[in-house]
Order: structure tokens, then sequence, then C-alpha cells
């Protein structure tokens, strides 16, 4: 049995004649009646009383024409619901990031908008650092990734969009005798100790700015795995840190930023997405990350 045989009995039962529902199907009358003679032999149950002039359910048929209405409703609602899936209309996208993607406006402006567009999709948010959402990604825990750029090696498999660029600050303690500057040079910080951010325990990234920044090898006075983390040891006057401009929108007790002078670096923020998992949801949401980046 099935759907096809639902519809033929359908048919039948409610024009009450084989050759007017054979009409509506738009096929022959005799293929019609072979059809419902196969259900019938399957269910082991005669649906209808036959005569020359019209058709008549038994009690067998009167039971089985309830059911079948539901089954038929029910498969319509299935392929409702898939083809609205398929579309983007419904589903889930999950979604991880870093602080920097909210110190800079960049995911909520870009959440805001999806939930404007499409209102039935649900949004899971999950805070990971780096290689936690590259891991979670290729093994189809999460969607989407935002995840800063800066040293960071993406796996091949692995779809990469840029998504913002912004310049380096230094983060200091308010009582910092640099605090009193607008800009400070590579050149006043090459003696400077450094809070890095290491999330993971990968500090390479931050490393190699660092380096690239102050021409020598740094002095790092803490490592640590949370913007928070950082926020907090300058705050306390245990040494400066590098950061995307942005973060300088969090406004930390005794922490200030300051502009780092010269050097044309730039700290970049990409979203990263499994190759291939593109599908409903998740690939609207990655058109409409290309249409703003475009």
């Amino acid at each position: 049995m099935d759907l096809r045989h639902l519809r033929y009995f359908l048919a039948v039962a409610e024009a009450g004649h084989f050759g007017r529902a054979a009409e509506r199907l738009h096929i022959v009358q005799p293929g019609l009646s072979v059809q419902i003679r196969a259900l019938e032999e399957e269910l082991g149950a005669t649906l209808f009383v036959r005569s020359t002039r019209k058709v008549a359910l038994t009690d067998a048929g009167k039971l089985f024409l309830v059911e079948a209405r539901r089954t038929i409703e029910q498969a319509e609602r299935a392929k409702r619901l898939v083809q609205r899936a398929a579309r983007g209309e419904t589903g889930v996208v999950r979604i991880g990031f870093v602080g920097n993607a909210v110190a800079a406006g960049t995911l909520s402006d870009d959440l805001l908008a999806f939930h404007g567009a499409w209102p039935n999709v649900a949004l899971e948010l999950h805070e990971m650092a780096p290689a936690a959402q590259q891991e979670a990604i290729l093994a189809d825990r999460l969607d989407i990734g935002y995840c800063p750029a800066f040293g960071v090696e993406f796996d091949a498999k692995l779809a990469v969009r840029l998504i913002g660029s912004w310049t380096w600050e230094v983060v200091m303690n308010s009582s910092h005798p640099f605090a009193n500057r607008r800009s400070l040079s590579p050149a006043t910080l090459a003696d400077e100790p450094f809070i890095l951010y290491a999330a993971d325990g990968d500090d390479e990234g931050q490393l190699t700015i660092l380096r690239q920044v102050l021409g020598k090898e740094p002095r790092i006075a803490h490592k640590v795995s949370s913007t928070l983390s950082v926020l907090a040891l300058t705050g306390a006057g245990l040494g400066l840190a590098l950061a995307p401009a942005p973060l300088s929108r969090i406004a930390a007790p005794n922490v200030v930023y300051r502009k780092l002078a010269g050097r044309g670096l730039k700290a970049e923020l990409v979203a990263i997405s499994r190759i291939g998992g593109e599908w409903g949801a998740v690939q609207r949401y990655l058109e409409m990350l290309g249409n703003r980046a475009a």
C-alpha cells in the first residue's frame, strides 16, 4: 500500500463512481478498478459495494476513509514542513562566537537582520574559542562560527568568509604612564609586559601579531583564555594587551584603550562553516553574510 492507493480510494469514495473518479485522476477506469481491487486484497476487506450506477462504502470502507484522510493530511503536512525547511523558513542555526564579534556589534547586527527575514528559524548561540568552533563545525555540532583570523589555521573542509576588519588598540590600566597619550608607537611598547590572549592554550596567533608590531620577541607577563580575563589583568595593571578596536566599546573598570600608531596590521573577523553543510536555514544565513560582505 502506498499514498497513490490511498488517493485512488479517496477519489472513488468522494465521487461515488469509478468513471468520475478516473476522470478526476486522469487515468482510465479499468486501471482504477484494478488498483482498488489490489488495495482490497491487501487489506483483506471489501471497501465498496458496487453497482452499475454507483458505488457505496462498506462499513470497512467507512472506517478506512477516516484513516486514509488522516494519512494523506499527515503526508501533506510532512511535505510542507520539509519544503519550508529546505527554503530556510524553519529550522535551527547553531552559531559559535568569540567576544570580539559581540563587542564589534557584528553578531548582534547579523542576528537582528536574519531574525527579521526568517522569524521562524531558531538561533542557538555558543561562546567558543576558535579551535573549539572548528572542531564543533566539523563534527556537525555547530553550523557557523564567528572567529578571529589572526594566527589561526583553518581546516580545508571549512569555508572562510571575511566579515570584519579593524585596527589594533593597546589596552592598559587607567593609571599607567602611557594612559595620558592619545596613541602609542610600537617602539614605545617594545619593553612593556603583555597579557596574551591564548584561547585553548594556543598563543601563536597573538604572539605573531606582537612580534610583527614590536619587531622583537615580546615580554609575556600572563597568558589567558578569555577577553574578560584580558580586561581584568590589564585593569589590575599587570601588563598591556593588544585588542581589536571594537573591544574599546566595553567600559571595564580601570581600563583605557589607546590607538596603536603606524603599522597597517588588521584584526580580522571571519565566519567559518562546513563545506557542503549549506542547506535550508544555514544556507540562508550564509547568503545573508555573503550579501553583507559584498
